[in-house]
Order: C-alpha cells, then structure tokens, then sequence
C-alpha cells in the first residue's frame, strides 16, 4: 500500500474541528456514577499456568451495569513493594487469551492487568466475558453499529464503563500502587486507552498504538476497511440515518477524550494504515492535553511499529517509573 492520506508535514499540523456534544462530560459523569452505584466486587484468584517467575490470577469486576468482566492480574513474584501497574485493553475481536499470553510487563517488573473486551474473544483470540448489554436497533454484523442510534445504547458505552473499572480493580490489589498508573493498548486497545486516560485524569500514562475509534466520519470517507466499514455498510442501507449515527458517534471519538486526557502520552502510527488512517490518529495526537510523543513508522500499515514499538513503549515506562 502506498501512501493515501496527508503528508507528513500536513499530518503533523492537522486538528479538524471536533464535533463535541455539549452534554459530553456531563453523558460520562452520570455513566460512570450509575455504574459506581454497583460495588467493584474486584476478585482477584490465583491461577497456575505453570509460569516460575510469575504471580498470575485470574479477575472478575463489576463493569457496566454491575455486569461481571474477566481479565487477567500478571505479578513479578520476585517484588519487595507496591508496583506500578499497566493496564492493558485488546484489539477488535480478541479476548484476553491466557496469561501466558501476556508477560511482557511482568517482565520489566511491573504489574499488568489485562481486561477482557466484552462480547468479543472469537476472532484471534478467545475471550471470556458475555455483553448482556441492550442494543436498541438493527445492526451491521460486528460491534461498531450496536446500539449505535443512541449514546445511551451504543456498544462502547459499556466497554469504556468497563475500562474505567478496569482501573479501579487494579488499584485495588494490595501489590499495585495506585498511584502508579499506565494504559495501553493497540487499534481498538489504543482507541479505548484514549477514552480510558480521558476518564480517568489522575492516570500517568498512556501508550496508545495506531488507535481506532477516532474521527469516525473521516474514517468512514477515507478508507473502506474493517470494521469502519461496518459503519458504512449500515448507512449504506440506512441512508436515512448517517446525522443521527455520527451524532451518537461523537460521545465516543477519541479526539474529544484526548482533549481531556491529562497523561504522559506515547502514540504510534503507521503512515500506509489502512484500518486507522494516519489523519485519525493526529487528530487524536494532535488535540492531547498532556504531554506527548509519537513513533511514525512511514512504511508500515496497521501493524505500526510492532515489536520496535514495544521496546519504544518499555524505554518510554522506564524512563517514569524506572
């Protein structure tokens, strides 16, 4: 693939006006406190993966709506203090896997906490958490138009009500030290590690690599790929509908959380990505509150920086927590 969006030189100046709701904090305040009406209930039960120099357990919260939500909590067992604590979130259609899929962190010497993604975990990875969610309309095969007429029944909803809980049950184990926080993740990981930091003021950091759910619209324009085909295909039957569906959009775009995320931030972003389009994701960057960094990596599609990203990410964690 070659290159398809803006220059480099366009991108790195590039900040669309953001279609903001005017009740967009109040939408996420009255969210997160309906959902805090039900106790974490955060159970942390040890597992045996046959790992030596690891602790593993496996995790159930409350998330949206008091809904139970998996994850996994991954130790060093050689630690002498609280720890700090990444909290990770999966790309579009994987599930949380097995521990032994998740050592990286553990392995620099932090605690890492791994949410499930409900609904999904039947693409690339196996997941384990039910969406008992109401979806509210007909939709496109995937999860990118459930509940999609609506901010109150969109899918997403739930899933970042899940990740600001995710959060709070990591907090909560006597191992991590809550003061010490980081999110992450890639694609739909890194779309909801922008929505999470944005939630969420008092985390350190975050590590978001080429992120989805940004600038809906232009996405659906631009590239005709999945899953924001998805969105395209639905409007393409409800023709109808398109103000409707990019006004209910708007409670979800990275770009608006972004502009309130107060973390040290590192994205990366691959400039022949056809799945998030380089623009996307600077509209993202570029409106970060925070402090920030980006990776670009001019050659590359979705797949970004890969594995030259996560020494980028260990180098950028070790440098704040040591």
């Amino acid at each position: 693939m070659a290159f398809f969006d803006l220059s480099l030189e366009q991108l790195q100046t590039y900040r669309p006006a953001r279609n903001e709701p005017a009740d967009f904090d109040a939408f996420w305040q009255a969210t997160l406190a309906e959902t805090r009406q039900y106790p974490l209930a955060a159970a942390f039960t040890p597992v045996d993966y046959g790992l030596k120099a690891q602790e593993t357990f496996d995790v159930t919260f409350a998330g949206f709506g008091g809904q139970p939500i998996k994850g996994w909590l991954i130790l060093p067992r050689n630690r002498s203090s609280k720890l700090p604590c990444v909290v990770e979130y999966i790309g579009y259609g994987g599930g949380r896997g097995f521990p032994t899929d998740w050592l990286l962190w553990a392995s620099v010497g932090y605690a890492h906490f791994v949410m499930d993604t409900r609904g999904q975990g039947s693409v690339w990875q196996k997941g384990d958490t039910a969406d008992n969610g109401a979806g509210g309309n007909s939709f496109h095969p995937g999860f990118m138009t459930q509940g999609i007429l609506s901010p109150q029944t969109y899918y997403y909803r739930r899933v970042f009500t899940d990740a600001v809980r995710a959060i709070e049950a990591a907090r909560s184990h006597p191992a991590v030290d809550a003061a010490r926080t980081a999110v992450t993740g890639g694609s739909q990981g890194g779309g909801i590690t922008l929505a999470a930091a944005g939630l969420t003021p008092d985390v350190v950091a975050a590590m978001a690599d080429v992120p989805f759910l940004c600038h809906y619209r232009r996405a659906t324009e631009i590239v005709d790929t999945y899953p924001y085909n998805e969105i395209g295909r639905y409007l393409n039957t409800h023709r109808d509908q398109v103000e409707q569906v990019f006004g209910a959009l708007a409670y979800f775009d990275g770009v608006n959380f972004a502009a309130r995320a107060q973390a040290s931030a590192l994205f990366s972003v691959g400039l022949m990505d056809t799945v998030c389009p380089p623009s996307t994701v600077y509209a993202a960057y570029n409106n970060w509150s925070g402090s920030k960094d980006i990776r670009v990596y001019t050659y590359n599609n979705h797949e970004g920086g890969g594995d030259f990203q996560t020494v980028e990410k260990v180098k950028f964690l070790t440098a704040l927590w040591g």
